[in-house]
């Protein structure tokens, strides 16, 4: 078969299981009444089973560099989509809280590994100057499984109920894990091809050079500040979407779950957009520069987007409940404008040699869901510190003034991210 083909062929196979972990860390904004009747959970319990799911994912992604980068692509992800799997049964089978946050927990465990797999997966099969690129496509791999979260999810579970459709995706992921060991090879020569020209693919890397490279990224100052990034952006956008924006726009604007859901849909469709255009765009300028100006044009783009979130988060923070057409605006430019902090991954690893890939990757990936976790709960207490103590069928209901006080805090986080992204752009250009 012609690598060219049998790398794309892989690549899917291997996408499929990213595609469903979107799926259930971003169901808890549409499953949000469900659990919180279920459990006879507060706004700050619900933030927090939502982030049992970060909480274990994010302690993982530095392991889980180590683990690609000694037992590659193909196992690592077969062994997490099946662990994944298990989890998806225990929490949909769940009668108590502590269950249910055991179930999500091995959730995220098993879908922690992942997208550091996939990516050590494509720095194997694709050139240098495609990974910007193909890392835009994997995160809009997962803006398709967050769009079948929303609409679809919801009509799902008003036909079938929340726990016979969570046990439904769990045979689905078994399925998915059996299809990628079947397909998937670490890299061309497993697959018996020749290597791709222009790739350098190395060999599974000692323990003593996986550890030295933990410390070598470490070090740097600008992992650090390409991590406070990908905290602010992924974490506000996996809180928003994948959890209180559901509950915002039916609690203010009276919306039903499935109308709510078609607006947070249009976050993860900015995700199918944003991160392979400015991928493309950032690979383009990187190839018609030498490596230092391409990172200034990347980290430029990281600046002017994350410019961008702030203001958009600011924006709800000051009006509260403002026309429907600036939400859909928001929420989409909440997945889109992930085209510009998803930079931070090709940032890193053009710093670090192709041995380090995945340790590289996985350090700031921790970064990124470590905001995951922090933030769902963090804006859980911003709304309960204003209830008012309403409640409609056993669900609170949260006012407009504690929503405006949680979006505020999300804008602060953001333009936490902005600075940062000055300050790395300035690092990276002098």
């Amino acid at each position: 078969m012609d690598p060219q083909r049998r790398r794309w062929i892989a690549f899917l196979a291997l996408a499929g299981t990213y595609a469903l972990v979107s799926v259930y860390r971003l169901s808890t904004a549409v499953l949000a009444d469900e659990l919180t009747r279920a459990f006879s959970v507060t706004g700050t319990q619900l933030g927090n089973l939502h982030a049992s799911f970060f909480y274990v994912y994010a302690a993982m992604q530095l392991p889980t560099g180590v683990l690609a980068d000694r037992l590659g692509a193909r196992r690592t992800v077969t062994a997490g989509a099946l662990v994944m799997s298990l989890g998806g049964l225990a929490f949909a089978g769940a009668e108590s809280y502590a269950v249910a946050f055991v179930g999500r927990a091995l959730i995220g465990l098993g879908g922690s590994v992942l997208f550091i797999a996939i990516l050590r997966f494509c720095a194997n099969w694709f050139r240098p100057s495609e990974f910007a690129r193909m890392s835009g496509i994997t995160i809009a791999v997962s803006g398709f499984g967050g769009i079948l979260a929303t609409t679809p999810l919801a009509v799902a579970v008003a036909a079938a109920g929340w726990r016979r459709t969570l046990a439904g995706l769990s045979v689905l992921g078994i399925g998915l894990a059996v299809a990628a060991y079947i397909v998937a090879r670490d890299s061309p020569v497993d697959a018996g091809l020749e290597p791709m020209s222009g790739v350098d693919t190395p060999g599974a890397s000692s323990l003593r050079d996986v550890l030295a490279n933990a410390r070598t990224v470490l070090g740097e100052v600008e992992t650090w500040l390409c991590g406070a990034v990908l905290f602010a952006g992924t974490g506000i956008n996996i809180t928003v979407v994948g959890l209180w924006g559901i509950p915002y726009l039916v609690q203010t604007y009276g919306f039903s779950v499935t109308t709510a859901s078609t607006y947070t849909l249009l976050g993860s469709a900015g995700l199918l957009v944003g991160p392979p255009v400015v991928g493309t765009v950032s690979d383009r300028l990187s190839r018609r520069r030498d490596t230092e100006a391409g990172t200034g044009g990347r980290t430029r783009l990281i600046v002017v987007g994350m410019a961008l979130y702030a203001a958009a988060f600011a924006l709800l923070a000051v009006t509260g409940a403002p026309p429907t057409a600036v939400v859909a605006v928001v929420f989409f430019a909440s997945g889109g404008l992930a085209g510009a902090y998803a930079l931070t991954y090709a940032v890193v690893k053009e710093r670090h040699d192709a041995s380090a890939s995945g340790v590289s990757t996985g350090t700031i990936n921790m970064m990124a869901f470590s905001g995951a976790a922090v933030l769902p709960t963090a804006m859980g207490y911003a709304l309960d510190a204003y209830w008012t103590g309403e409640t409609i069928g056993g669900a609170r209901v949260y006012t407009e003034f504690g929503y405006q006080v949680a979006f505020g805090l999300t804008a602060l986080v953001a333009f936490g991210a902005f600075l940062s992204a000055v300050w790395l752009h300035y690092r990276v250009s002098r």
